[in-house]
């Protein structure tokens, strides 16, 4: 036992220190290639980002392109020597599907660069970056799972029991159908929505009673920011089936309401001339409404709304709070009698009395 582990080392002494040594110079030379690119280029060109995301990939690449040369030429003798070609063939495929999976991943961060959001053109550039990062998520799918397939090729029995399978692929077929309706579904809607655009990241979204938005956007589901800073995770699907409301579809302006119960007594002018004061002095206001209707009277008071608007919704927010406690600080300082209030009369019981 001892000497065949012997005789295999002094076989492999020879080839094995070939291959090392060759490993050794591959990974060496890239560095010092990548080192020198990295120093002649700009950080933000192009072929920087790319060479950024792959750098790690694409050297793991380069080193194991070199072992299979180096295990190719190796004399056919040596033992084990059909076992480590296989793997190091499988560890190629493997190292090219990540090489491939990440430079297809820096497509994003090259739409981001090459289209940033300016004042009058972020609507241009969210739809790109969106679509963008759809596109790419479904090519890296699509990546993955040949790669994993040419991996699983290079095994014999996969490719032996490949002819059998071909028989009963229809009914395989139609049985994962039903098994992978769910994700199929989503990235169906992925695709939908990609080339719809009814949202895109950034967007200010209304989604099952929650103000949020639209943070991150995957293959299968979409992470919605709330205002409190929690995270909703919605599949695709569901915006497809079910409405929602878009606050930043074509603009991020936004009209805000507050609405004041009063006495019907209150002069409406007063809260007019105060409310018109309000928005002048606040910088959140952007000047486009102002608005004060009388929308509602009942048995009891006065529903009066004041209508504003600001640039986005955050800052709608905003504004109609420091307008509501404004308006109800001036009714309490100047009209505290006009408040809402319920009336009721008195009426003595003429049978009460009559008793007595």
């Amino acid at each position: 036992m001892l000497e065949s582990i012997e005789a295999a080392l002094t076989a492999w002494l020879l080839p094995g220190a070939s291959a090392l040594l060759a490993l050794v110079a591959t990974y060496a030379t890239f560095r010092v290639a990548l080192g020198v690119t990295r120093r002649v280029t700009r950080s933000k060109a192009v072929p920087r980002i790319f060479l950024d995301a792959a750098a790690r990939a694409l050297g793991v690449f380069s080193c194991l392109l070199v072992l299979n040369g180096v295990l190719e030429t190796a004399p056919e003798g040596l033992p084990m020597l059909a076992e480590l070609q296989h793997f190091a063939t499988l560890l190629l495929i493997l190292s090219m599907t990540w090489a491939a999976v990440r430079c297809t991943s820096a497509i994003g961060d090259v739409v981001v660069i090459l289209n940033p959001a300016l004042e009058h053109q972020w609507k241009r550039a969210r739809k790109v970056e969106t679509q963008t990062r759809f596109l790419v998520r479904g090519l890296n799918v699509l990546i993955v799972i040949i790669g994993l397939g040419g991996a699983l090729m290079t095994f014999d029995g996969v490719r032996h029991v490949g002819g059998s399978l071909l028989a009963s692929a229809g009914i395989g077929g139609i049985v994962l159908g039903f098994a992978a309706r769910p994700v199929l579904g989503n990235l169906l809607a992925g695709v939908q929505i990609a080339l719809t655009q009814p949202f895109r990241i950034d967007d200010v979204l209304h989604v099952q009673d929650e103000w949020c938005w639209v943070e991150e956007v995957t293959a299968t589901y979409v992470v919605l920011r709330v205002w409190d800073l929690r995270r909703m995770i919605v599949p695709l699907q569901w915006f497809i089936e079910n409405p929602f409301e878009n606050w930043s579809r074509n603009s991020a302006d936004l009209m805000g309401t507050v609405v004041l119960s009063v006495d019907y007594a209150m002069p409406v002018q007063p809260l007019r001339e105060e409310f018109a004061r309000l928005l002048r002095q606040s910088s959140l206001w952007d000047g486009k409404t102002e608005t004060v209707q009388v929308t509602e009277s009942n048995e009891r008071a006065l529903q009066i709304r004041f209508l504003m608007s600001a640039s986005n919704s955050s800052k709608a927010w905003d504004l109609r709070c420091a307008v509501r406690e404004g308006l109800v600080t001036f009714v309490q300082a100047s009209y505290p009698e006009y408040l809402p209030r319920v009336r009721a009369r008195l009426v003595d019981d003429p049978d009460a009395a009559l008793d007595q």
